[in-house]
């Protein structure tokens, strides 16, 4: 199957993320036939306990949750699409907004990457700017890729590596300005070199690990200063500690938020909430798609949504994540590896701090395989997961881990790969 999407398929999948070669090319098994809870069945039938990236983070109450399904099944039922708008997009809208009072109005799309970019549209419609200034990883979309115009590798901190702007229009260039999260100096200088251009400062809430309130608040008054509209990137972050942005616990009020992955459970739905003052400038620019009214993607947000505030699943993904943390700490303490282990507990990972890194990264995918685990050096929780899952996983990792360090000491890592080292980066692949 990777073969053939070798042949018609550019890049081979739809995202990065899920390329076998960020894991281990030639090993990976790449598709599945089923997945129910934690568990993922490959095309040959062979039977995972998924410990490793959870659907890239959309999963977040588990794979085919019976609720959610449930709640999407009644919704194909009574059709998904029509010349009238489904009544869920309002229902969804007030919940949100519930959820997170200071917001007061919603706008939805299917993904993560276009809502970004219709956030960015809405803050420059807002204030009639082009500028924007940002850290993090946002997308794929020509807004936030113009940071590489001209610059050589700007974008290579904040995620990816290797990002070619190709395709960006040469005009954008200068209009992304990047800081370093937690940097609240970057920030300042950028605002200060920019007066009256700025549109928005676009950040995530948090990224692996609390920024102090000093640059959170800081990053608040600074556009109040600018007169710029703060977004918050909860795509990630969203609903891994509580039950709606991060930016809730942290102390954090923004202009607009922006969600996705979980908040579907791993149906299509992104959502943009904000203040409506600010969100209302969509009305002043065309912003409009045929499949962002569809039933499906609303109707799952609403059952995640509330499915997630009745079992607290917040409070569960992080107490999987610290024995997952603790575990990581002890089993390479045990082995003497050189690793290091970051991120809040439910969208966990670590390192190996070592020039081979990617070739024991991919022996540890291969062995973990082999005793039936998809596994690699990132692990989102989900509320599928139980204790048993990790205690097991952690006995697998126990024994492959000892293999790993021995081969790492009598330097056969990569004589054992079966399949190619791990990438880094964005490459194209040929």
């Amino acid at each position: 199957m990777q073969e053939r999407a070798r042949l018609r398929i550019p890049g081979m999948t739809q995202l990065l993320s899920k390329r076998p070669d960020m894991f281990s090319l030639g090993v990976w098994p790449g598709y599945y036939s089923r997945a129910q809870g934690a568990e993922i069945w490959d095309l040959d039938g062979n039977r995972y306990i998924d410990m490793s990236i959870g659907g890239i983070g959309a999963n977040v109450l588990g794979y085919a949750d019976p609720d959610v399904d449930a709640a999407v099944i009644e919704a194909i039922k009574g059709g998904v699409s029509s010349s009238l708008n489904c009544p869920e997009e309002v229902e969804l809208a007030d919940l949100l907004c519930e959820i997170h009072p200071w917001a007061e109005m919603a706008r939805y799309t299917r993904s993560g990457g276009e809502s970004m970019a219709l956030a960015v549209r809405i803050a420059r419609a807002h204030t009639g700017r082009d500028k924007l200034a940002f850290c993090g990883y946002h997308g794929w979309h020509d807004w936030y890729l113009a940071a590489n115009l001209g610059t050589g590798n700007e974008l290579g901190t904040h995620l990816l590596p290797g990002l070619e702007p190709a395709g960006v229009p040469a005009g954008l260039k200068g209009t992304a300005l990047p800081f370093r999260y937690g940097k609240l100096d970057d920030l300042k200088d950028i605002v200060t070199g920019n007066k009256g251009e700025l549109a928005a400062i676009v950040m995530e809430p948090i990224r692996n690990e609390h920024p102090g309130d000093e640059f959170l608040q800081g990053a608040r008054q600074l556009a109040n200063e600018a007169g710029a509209v703060l977004v918050v990137d909860e795509i990630s972050a969203g609903l891994r500690t509580n039950s709606g942005g991060a930016h809730l616990w942290l102390g954090l009020q923004p202009d607009i938020a922006v969600f996705s992955k979980a908040l579907g459970n791993g149906y299509p739905i992104g959502a943009v909430i904000g203040k409506g003052r600010v969100m209302q400038a969509a009305q002043r620019s065309f912003i409009s798609s045929t499949c962002w009214t569809e039933r499906t993607g609303p109707t799952a947000a609403l059952a995640t949504l509330r499915k997630h505030r009745e079992r607290n699943v917040g409070g569960h993904l992080v107490a999987i994540g610290e024995l997952v943390q603790a575990g990581w700490r002890s089993l390479f303490a045990k082995h003497r590896l050189p690793a290091s282990v970051r991120g809040i507990p439910p969208l966990s990972h670590f390192a190996f701090d070592h020039p081979l890194a990617q070739s024991i990264k991919a022996l540890f995918v291969q062995l973990m395989l082999e005793k039936g685990f998809l596994a690699s050096n990132s692990f989102y929780a989900m509320y599928a997961h139980q204790k048993e899952h990790v205690e097991a996983y952690l006995v697998a990792a126990d024994a492959v881990l000892s293999e790993v360090a021995t081969a790492l000491v009598n330097g056969r890592v990569e004589e054992r790969l079966e399949g190619k080292p791990s990438a880094v980066g964005f490459k194209r692949l040929t």
